[in-house]
């Protein structure tokens, strides 16, 4: 059986087909994204010691359905749920359950929300009452690899030197990144081309062009890249159960540079580059 796990690997959607949107795509995108945004906006006061991450997940879909709009994971593949809560040492896809946060806990929550047939993909990290150091840091190094892989998305690059800039960073601080997750084309198709890896070398892999649309979602550990899929199917988690952070953007490659499409309305989570439309 085909998991949401296979879905979202590097071993997916071989076709080869890489769609360019318009104008059409664009708007349709930032609708989508400015929904997911303002929903990761209002999980942050939510996110606090004792609430159980099922709490949270109820919330999303609850505002999904009252702005019209559908979660993309709910039964996607099997998949039970609106959101992704990945806790501590879970390295993506993390199913929220009855068991409460706890303090010191830190949380991506992953959320896709379909408007008018176009998706919108957002992650963030939150921290749940006061953290370790080591922990803040990893949520540091984290949104500087995002924001260094979307500052690398321009015309005329290619997905090589988007996944150069985050490795290179990333190991520069001692941490890793993983490998077996990727970002991915989005837009009408919840997956779709060109994959993004976050590691390679520069002038490798597929030129960006102006008319793409993609995430770039880098995941990053304390200790070593390798991961593994709890029995669930779903969960993937560090091998050595090292903390790991994840942070996700969905963009657009314009004539001049990149627009992102999931910023936060109350500048909560957004990279300090140039916000060109």
């Amino acid at each position: 059986m085909t998991t949401y796990v296979d879905a979202t690997s590097k071993k997916k959607r071989m076709h080869g087909v890489i769609p360019l949107h318009g104008e059409e795509g664009f708007a349709g995108m930032r609708k989508a994204g400015a929904l997911t945004a303002e929903v990761l906006d209002l999980v942050a006061p939510m996110v606090e010691p004792g609430t159980p991450t099922e709490r949270i997940d109820r919330f999303i879909y609850e505002f999904a359905r009252d702005n019209g709009a559908m979660p993309a994971t709910l039964n996607y593949r099997g998949y039970r749920y609106s959101s992704c809560t990945s806790i501590n040492h879970v390295v993506c896809h993390g199913m929220p359950s009855d068991k409460p946060l706890r303090e010191g806990d830190i949380v991506n929550i992953d959320v896709t929300l379909i408007v008018d047939g176009w998706h919108g993909d957002s992650s963030r990290m939150y921290t749940v009452g006061a953290v370790s150091r080591k922990a803040e840091r990893l949520i540091e190094v984290t949104y500087e690899c995002l924001r260094l892989g979307i500052e690398a998305a321009k015309p005329g690059n290619t997905t090589g030197d988007i996944g150069a800039a985050i490795q290179r960073y990333a190991e520069a601080e001692r941490t890793s990144v993983v490998r077996d997750f990727v970002g991915h084309g989005i837009g009408r198709l919840f997956h779709d081309e060109p994959n993004i890896l976050h590691f390679g070398n520069p002038g490798t892999g597929v030129e960006l062009k102006p008319g793409m649309i993609f995430t770039i979602e880098p995941m990053i550990n304390l200790g070593r890249p390798q991961v593994k899929i709890l029995n669930d199917g779903w969960t993937a988690v560090t091998r050595d159960r090292t903390l790991s952070a994840q942070c996700e953007h969905s963009v657009g490659i314009t004539e001049t540079g990149v627009e992102i499409f999931t910023l936060s309305p109350r500048d909560i989570f957004n990279p300090l580059i140039a916000r060109t439309a």
